[in-house]
């Protein structure tokens, strides 16, 4: 086996990969490649020179969300992340994508992009759009609480790429100096904890704390 993920530590979209990864419990190495100022060889790899992007042997794969669906067909004797009855396995590319296209430009290339990324780039924080995407975000918070409705996981009772996809935005919007409320949304602050005090993710915030010390 010769997985190799290209990326970097703090996006969520690599730390989605990684998490998936170690559940699965699959070796792999990691190749940093910053989103940005990608070198040219790169794009053999992700045409359109995104992270994260693997590579199985010979094979390359692009984007985070097809990148874990191929995990999950190519390694079918590793725990199971995305399966279940077809209303299930639908729910969980539903809340995936709702993570990927909803939750990302507000917690991540928003809020984390501003109060903790743009200074490192020489960029200034635009702190207007981080409040407006503060305000965006109640909806989607009053959204995911409701869609736990009491369960300690999103889909099937049970932990799936649904709850890493969530989370791991989550993850950038502390780095960004933002926490959910644990008065408003309780359910969905305590389905935060408990992914994040799961082995795997354990594993990953400590790898990324060494990075984020750097660019504080």
């Amino acid at each position: 086996m010769s997985l190799v993920v290209y990326g970097a530590a703090l996006s969520p979209f690599v730390r989605k990969v990684r998490a998936c990864l170690l559940e699965k419990q699959l070796e792999y190495t990691s190749e940093l490649i910053l989103p940005f100022n990608q070198p040219d060889w790169y794009y053999a790899i992700s045409p359109l020179g995104r992270i994260p992007a693997l590579r199985d042997g010979e094979l390359n794969i692009c984007d985070s969300a097809v990148i874990c669906a191929y995990l999950e067909d190519q390694y079918p004797d590793t725990p199971k992340l995305l399966a279940g009855t077809a209303a299930e396995v639908a729910r969980i590319r539903w809340l995936e994508k709702y993570a990927d296209y909803e939750l990302a430009p507000l917690t991540t290339f928003t809020v984390f992009f501003n109060r903790t990324l743009a200074a490192s780039l020489g960029q200034a924080c635009d702190e207007a759009a981080v409040q407006i995407a503060l305000q965006k975000l109640v909806a989607h918070f009053d959204y995911l609480e409701q869609q736990l409705d009491g369960q300690e996981y999103f889909v099937g009772q049970r932990f799936t790429l649904a709850d890493i996809a969530i989370v791991t935005q989550w993850v950038n919007f502390s780095y960004g100096q933002e926490h959910i409320d644990t008065a408003r949304w309780p359910e969905l602050a305590a389905h935060q904890q408990r992914v994040l005090a799961r082995d795997s993710m354990q594993t990953l915030l400590a790898d990324e704390a060494q990075m984020l010390a750097r660019i504080s």
